[in-house]
Protein backbone atom coordinates (compact mmCIF):
# COMPACT_ATOMS: atom_id res chain seq x y z
CA UNK A 1 0.00 0.00 0.00
CA UNK A 2 2.67 2.45 0.97
CA UNK A 3 4.53 1.44 -2.12
CA UNK A 4 0.91 2.86 -4.65
CA UNK A 5 0.93 5.86 -2.51
CA UNK A 6 4.70 6.45 -3.51
CA UNK A 7 4.15 6.07 -7.20
CA UNK A 8 0.55 7.78 -7.23
CA UNK A 9 2.66 10.36 -6.05
CA UNK A 10 5.28 10.61 -8.20
CA UNK A 11 2.46 10.68 -10.77
CA UNK A 12 1.08 14.00 -9.50
CA UNK A 13 4.64 15.81 -9.52
CA UNK A 14 5.02 14.64 -12.95
CA UNK A 15 1.87 15.52 -14.49
CA UNK A 16 2.35 19.03 -12.37
CA UNK A 17 5.61 19.60 -13.92
CA UNK A 18 4.56 18.58 -17.23
CA UNK A 19 1.56 21.51 -17.01
CA UNK A 20 4.06 24.18 -15.35
CA UNK A 21 6.30 23.27 -18.82
CA UNK A 22 3.43 23.31 -21.42
CA UNK A 23 1.95 26.95 -19.98
CA UNK A 24 5.68 28.31 -19.88
CA UNK A 25 6.10 27.23 -23.54
CA UNK A 26 2.99 28.59 -24.36
CA UNK A 27 3.31 31.93 -22.66
CA UNK A 28 6.81 32.24 -24.66
CA UNK A 29 4.71 31.34 -28.03
CA UNK A 30 1.94 33.98 -27.17
CA UNK A 31 4.37 37.12 -26.51
CA UNK A 32 6.66 36.07 -29.50
CA UNK A 33 6.47 38.92 -32.18
CA UNK A 34 4.55 38.18 -35.43
CA UNK A 35 6.24 38.50 -38.73
CA UNK A 36 7.24 42.16 -39.80
CA UNK A 37 6.13 43.28 -43.12
CA UNK A 38 7.81 45.77 -45.55
CA UNK A 39 5.78 49.01 -45.08
CA UNK A 40 6.40 50.27 -48.77
CA UNK A 41 4.52 46.99 -49.87
CA UNK A 42 2.28 47.15 -52.86
CA UNK A 43 -0.75 46.12 -50.56
CA UNK A 44 0.01 48.70 -47.72
CA UNK A 45 -0.26 51.98 -49.57
CA UNK A 46 2.94 54.07 -48.18
CA UNK A 47 3.06 57.55 -46.48
CA UNK A 48 -0.91 57.91 -47.42
CA UNK A 49 -0.30 58.02 -51.01
CA UNK A 50 -2.59 55.00 -51.51
CA UNK A 51 -6.45 55.38 -53.51
CA UNK A 52 -8.00 55.05 -50.07
CA UNK A 53 -6.58 58.68 -49.31
CA UNK A 54 -5.80 60.36 -52.30
CA UNK A 55 -9.22 61.06 -54.03
CA UNK A 56 -11.61 63.90 -54.93
CA UNK A 57 -11.66 66.14 -51.72
CA UNK A 58 -8.55 65.36 -50.44
CA UNK A 59 -6.26 68.09 -49.82
CA UNK A 60 -2.61 68.17 -50.64
CA UNK A 61 -0.40 70.71 -48.99
CA UNK A 62 2.52 71.71 -50.81
CA UNK A 63 4.58 74.42 -51.16
CA UNK A 64 2.82 76.00 -48.61
CA UNK A 65 -0.58 76.49 -50.97
CA UNK A 66 -3.43 73.52 -50.29
CA UNK A 67 -4.29 72.15 -53.10
CA UNK A 68 -7.92 70.13 -53.42
CA UNK A 69 -8.27 66.78 -55.17
CA UNK A 70 -10.87 67.74 -57.72
CA UNK A 71 -10.77 64.52 -59.79
CA UNK A 72 -8.53 61.05 -59.82
CA UNK A 73 -7.41 58.83 -62.64
CA UNK A 74 -6.26 55.39 -62.71
CA UNK A 75 -4.32 53.42 -65.10
CA UNK A 76 -4.03 50.38 -66.14
CA UNK A 77 -1.42 48.84 -68.08
CA UNK A 78 -0.97 44.88 -67.55
CA UNK A 79 -0.15 44.48 -63.97
CA UNK A 80 0.62 47.78 -63.69
CA UNK A 81 -1.44 50.39 -61.77
CA UNK A 82 -0.88 54.36 -61.61
CA UNK A 83 -2.63 57.24 -60.53
CA UNK A 84 -2.81 61.36 -61.78
CA UNK A 85 -4.47 63.46 -59.99
CA UNK A 86 -6.20 66.79 -61.24
CA UNK A 87 -5.35 69.46 -58.22
CA UNK A 88 -6.66 73.40 -57.91
CA UNK A 89 -5.03 75.75 -56.01
CA UNK A 90 -1.95 77.96 -57.12
CA UNK A 91 -1.77 78.89 -60.36
CA UNK A 92 -2.14 76.94 -63.57
CA UNK A 93 -3.80 73.41 -63.74
CA UNK A 94 -1.36 71.11 -61.83
CA UNK A 95 -1.67 67.43 -61.78
CA UNK A 96 -0.42 65.29 -58.70
CA UNK A 97 1.02 61.58 -60.01
CA UNK A 98 1.45 58.74 -57.99
CA UNK A 99 3.48 54.96 -58.76
CA UNK A 100 5.13 52.08 -57.30
CA UNK A 101 7.41 50.71 -59.68
CA UNK A 102 9.30 47.82 -58.28
CA UNK A 103 8.61 48.52 -54.61
CA UNK A 104 9.37 52.14 -54.96
CA UNK A 105 7.28 54.93 -54.03
CA UNK A 106 7.53 57.65 -57.28
CA UNK A 107 5.50 60.76 -56.62
CA UNK A 108 5.36 63.48 -59.35
CA UNK A 109 4.38 67.39 -59.50
CA UNK A 110 2.94 67.73 -63.02
CA UNK A 111 2.05 71.09 -64.61
CA UNK A 112 0.22 71.51 -67.97
CA UNK A 113 1.90 73.46 -70.47
CA UNK A 114 -0.26 74.26 -73.46
CA UNK A 115 1.44 76.53 -76.73
CA UNK A 116 4.97 75.26 -76.06
CA UNK A 117 4.95 73.71 -80.12
CA UNK A 118 6.30 70.59 -79.35
CA UNK A 119 6.07 66.82 -80.43
CA UNK A 120 7.31 63.58 -79.47
CA UNK A 121 10.80 62.93 -80.59
CA UNK A 122 13.80 61.50 -79.64
CA UNK A 123 14.99 64.51 -77.86
CA UNK A 124 13.09 67.84 -77.03
CA UNK A 125 14.22 70.77 -75.22
CA UNK A 126 11.73 72.31 -72.90
CA UNK A 127 13.01 75.64 -70.78
CA UNK A 128 16.40 75.16 -72.36
CA UNK A 129 16.69 71.67 -71.33
CA UNK A 130 17.36 68.58 -73.71
CA UNK A 131 15.02 65.95 -72.64
CA UNK A 132 15.40 62.61 -73.81
CA UNK A 133 12.54 59.58 -74.20
CA UNK A 134 12.64 57.45 -70.97
CA UNK A 135 9.44 55.41 -71.62
CA UNK A 136 6.27 55.19 -73.89
CA UNK A 137 2.82 53.03 -73.72
CA UNK A 138 -0.64 52.75 -73.73
CA UNK A 139 -3.30 52.14 -70.80
CA UNK A 140 -6.39 51.83 -69.81
CA UNK A 141 -8.30 54.60 -67.41
CA UNK A 142 -11.17 54.90 -65.35
CA UNK A 143 -12.12 58.39 -63.48
CA UNK A 144 -13.50 59.55 -60.24
CA UNK A 145 -14.84 63.06 -59.55
CA UNK A 146 -13.78 66.00 -62.14
CA UNK A 147 -11.50 65.34 -64.72
CA UNK A 148 -12.15 66.73 -68.24
CA UNK A 149 -12.54 63.26 -69.89
CA UNK A 150 -15.06 60.45 -70.29
CA UNK A 151 -15.70 58.07 -67.01
CA UNK A 152 -13.30 55.47 -69.08
CA UNK A 153 -11.35 55.42 -71.89
CA UNK A 154 -7.59 54.76 -73.43
CA UNK A 155 -4.55 56.83 -73.12
CA UNK A 156 -1.17 56.65 -75.33
CA UNK A 157 1.98 58.21 -73.42
CA UNK A 158 5.84 59.39 -73.86
CA UNK A 159 7.81 60.15 -71.09
CA UNK A 160 10.89 62.28 -71.03
CA UNK A 161 13.17 63.29 -68.93
CA UNK A 162 16.59 65.28 -68.47
CA UNK A 163 19.70 63.31 -68.13
CA UNK A 164 19.74 64.07 -64.14
CA UNK A 165 16.30 63.28 -63.67
CA UNK A 166 15.06 66.64 -62.38
CA UNK A 167 13.55 67.54 -65.22
CA UNK A 168 10.77 65.87 -66.51
CA UNK A 169 8.05 66.12 -69.42
CA UNK A 170 5.35 64.10 -70.73
CA UNK A 171 3.46 63.62 -74.10
CA UNK A 172 -0.66 62.13 -73.48
CA UNK A 173 -3.12 61.42 -75.92
CA UNK A 174 -6.52 60.45 -74.13
CA UNK A 175 -8.91 58.91 -76.78
CA UNK A 176 -6.76 60.01 -79.74
CA UNK A 177 -7.85 63.86 -78.89
CA UNK A 178 -4.09 64.67 -79.67
CA UNK A 179 -0.98 65.32 -77.47
CA UNK A 180 -1.28 67.42 -74.57
CA UNK A 181 1.86 68.19 -73.03
CA UNK A 182 3.26 68.59 -69.23
CA UNK A 183 6.31 69.26 -67.50
CA UNK A 184 7.06 67.84 -63.81
CA UNK A 185 9.82 67.40 -61.57
CA UNK A 186 9.83 64.01 -58.79
CA UNK A 187 8.78 64.27 -55.22
CA UNK A 188 9.58 62.79 -51.75
CA UNK A 189 6.93 62.02 -49.72
CA UNK A 190 8.83 64.47 -46.93
CA UNK A 191 7.77 67.72 -49.20
CA UNK A 192 4.10 67.39 -48.80
CA UNK A 193 1.05 66.33 -46.28
CA UNK A 194 -1.85 64.42 -48.06
CA UNK A 195 -5.12 65.12 -45.72
CA UNK A 196 -7.44 62.35 -46.46
CA UNK A 197 -10.50 62.20 -48.81
CA UNK A 198 -13.82 61.46 -47.18
CA UNK A 199 -14.49 58.09 -48.20
CA UNK A 200 -16.81 57.07 -51.19
CA UNK A 201 -20.71 55.80 -50.17
CA UNK A 202 -20.76 52.30 -49.64
CA UNK A 203 -16.79 52.46 -49.37
CA UNK A 204 -15.44 48.83 -48.02
CA UNK A 205 -12.46 48.30 -49.08
CA UNK A 206 -9.86 49.43 -52.26
CA UNK A 207 -8.96 47.06 -55.27
CA UNK A 208 -7.04 48.04 -57.39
Amino acid sequence: MGELLVIIGLVVVVVAIIGIVVKALRGRTDKSPGRRRDPLAADRPAHGFGPRNLGPGAIVAYGGVDYVVRGSITLRQGPYVWWEHLLEGGDGAQWFGVEEDEGRLELTWWTSRKGLGVTPQREVTVDGRVHREDESGDAGYTCEGTTGLPERGRMRYKDFRTRDGHSLLSFENWDDGGWEVSTGRPLTPGELTVYPAPPAPGDSGYTA
